[in-house]
């Protein structure tokens, strides 16, 4: 492969993972706006819990790593959690599904927890931290959503939830490890992330209980 056809690759492969940063927040915002309209909130509402739940992972994982917190020094994710909280305040809630914010929410975690761990890795952060990064990233969004409405966190309800984070920042790590290029390793990792929680999901799956105290809750 020549060196400008190399170069093209890692480019290519550098925008790929930076969209996943942008798809996560778009649909964590998605989510956040529909907890809101499930508890017929006003626009400012949902605009705050789109907005939380949107940039909240990713401010914790710039903060932990050292890096600028990205909606800082960029528009774009603060306009799309705000464009994305008007579109769904201005839409009927029976267009959405019933398990709408779990799917969204499951495919901001996949994306999320790809691009945590990528964006620790270019950062300097070493593989087991930068895989811990990547979960730290994607579940403190929906964690943050659900404190603001008030609801069970989603970590500690049945279905796979963190393992499926884990999954993905994981497998991204372990595939960079092995020189993957990021575009194959990064997509991958989002399909089996996203794959574990939608499996979850349709089948209730989940790990097994602690039972040192007889009946305990499940674990995520």
């Amino acid at each position: 492969m020549s060196p400008a056809t190399l170069a093209s690759v890692h480019a290519l492969s550098a925008s790929t993972l930076s969209d996943l940063d942008m798809a996560g927040t778009a649909v964590f915002a998605i989510s956040g706006a529909l907890v809101a309209a499930r508890a017929r909130q006003n626009i400012v509402t949902f605009a705050f819990f789109a907005a939380m739940t949107g940039v909240g992972g990713g401010t914790l994982r710039d903060l932990l790593i050292g890096a600028p917190v990205f909606w800082m020094h960029a528009t774009a994710p603060l306009a799309v959690c705000l464009g994305i909280a008007f579109l769904v305040w201005c839409t009927p809630h029976r267009l959405w599904p019933e398990r709408a914010i779990d799917w969204f929410d499951g495919l901001g975690l996949a994306s999320y927890a790809v691009y945590g761990a990528a964006k620790a890795l270019a950062y300097g952060i070493p593989w087991l931290p930068a895989a811990i990064m990547g979960v730290v990233t994607a579940c403190m969004g929906g964690i943050i959503r659900d404190v603001l409405a008030e609801l069970p966190s989603i970590v500690i309800r049945p279905e796979l939830y963190v393992t499926a984070a884990a999954l993905a920042s994981g497998l991204y790590v372990g595939l960079h490890e092995l020189d993957m290029p990021p575009i194959l390793a990064g997509t991958a990792s989002v399909v089996m992330g996203f794959g574990l929680r939608g499996y979850a999901i349709l089948h209730k799956v989940d790990l097994p209980a602690y039972r040192g105290y007889g009946q305990g809750s499940k674990s995520t």
